[in-house]
């Protein structure tokens, strides 16, 4: 009689090599599962987002983004609200009216230096793109430089907007007092232009993006040009006012506004916007905020050129807020 004999390793192994099988698979779904949902979580409830005058960048902008956060957020209700610029923007957020709100470096500065109410909450996500100063002109004005304004009457924007900030500062470059030797028209981009052209008001400053639409549409129709205000920058970057240090010497490229400028190059002031917030909101939906910020760059600078400039290498340089936590933990997992 043949006996028929197994070896008992053989019986017995195939119950641990299964059970390490199912392990290690185990293990590598969570591997592969975590970096997928990082960051990832539903969000629900809602927000605001204060921007700016309808015909100004800061809307169009923050429209597309709302549109966005839309598709990466769905569960989030976004409140878009106009403003007349960034001085306004920046009570609305320590206010909390507001739990984000676009401003420009300089007039977040000028709040922190003059002790504003609520300054040390505010926090930033992201240095978004750069305002470009704009001075308008018919152009047949006799107005070549700043200096020339004295005596005219000139739309310096909306109380409460970082136009009029600037403005301010500039004309002090140029030897001038905004309260004293020009006659100011305190309004913002909606109505100057039509003004320029009716005449009711000899030149206009504006701060925006480039380009800026209703200055776009202004040289479509009518004969206007840029004075040039690069002559300034040494002036406003003196030693009063730290804030001064957020001004930079910039050109105005042709193809900005090819109506207006031609085959020239305007010498001018840019100061870069900021997405703020504040300590109030929660680290996961500023992270998600500063995400579609990233995310939506290319969708969002199609139609808003300035915003073609966002990218992770310049977004975390926001001085001279902070940044938000959420914000700084999707820089680190975004370069990780």
């Amino acid at each position: 009689m043949v006996s028929l004999r197994l070896p008992p390793p053989l019986r017995r192994r195939p119950v641990p090599v299964l059970l390490g099988v199912a392990v290690v698979l185990a293990l590598l779904g969570v591997v592969l599962w975590a970096p997928a949902t990082r960051g990832q979580e539903r969000l629900s409830g809602s927000l605001t987002l204060s921007t700016g005058a309808p015909s100004g960048v800061y809307a169009r902008y923050g429209t597309l983004l709302q549109s966005q956060l839309a598709r990466e957020a769905p569960d989030l209700d976004i409140t878009l609200r106009g403003s007349a610029g960034s001085v306004e923007n920046i009570e609305r957020l320590v206010s909390g009216e507001a739990d984000f709100a676009i401003a420009t470096a300089d007039s977040l500065a000028s709040y922190q230096a003059a002790g504003g109410e609520g300054a040390d909450t505010l926090l930033a996500c992201a240095r978004l793109y750069d305002d470009y100063i704009q001075l308008v002109v018919r152009a047949d004005s006799p107005v070549e430089s700043a200096a020339d304004l004295a005596g005219l009457r000139v739309g310096v924007g909306q109380d409460q907007s970082g136009v009029q900030l600037v403005t301010r500062e500039l004309l002090a470059a140029a030897g001038l007092d905004m309260d004293r030797d020009i006659t100011a028209v305190r309004q913002g981009i909606n109505t100057t232009p039509t003004m320029l052209e009716a005449g009711r008001i000899d030149a206009f400053f504006w701060s925006g993006g480039l380009p800026t639409s209703a200055v776009e549409r202004l040289a479509g129709h009518s004969d206007v040009r840029l004075v040039p205000l690069g002559d300034l920058v040494p002036a406003l970057r003196g030693e009063d006012g730290s804030y001064r240090d957020h001004y930079r010497a910039a050109v105005l490229p042709p193809d900005a506004y090819p109506d207006i400028a031609g085959s020239q190059v305007i010498d001018t002031v840019a100061v870069a916007n900021l997405l703020v917030t504040t300590d109030r909101v929660d680290a996961a939906l500023a992270e998600q905020m500063t995400r579609s910020v990233i995310n939506g760059r290319d969708r969002i600078g199609s139609q808003v050129h300035a915003a073609q400039r966002v990218d992770l290498r310049t977004a975390i340089y926001t001085q001279p807020l902070p940044l938000h936590p959420g914000a700084r933990e999707y820089y680190r997992s975004a370069k990780s």
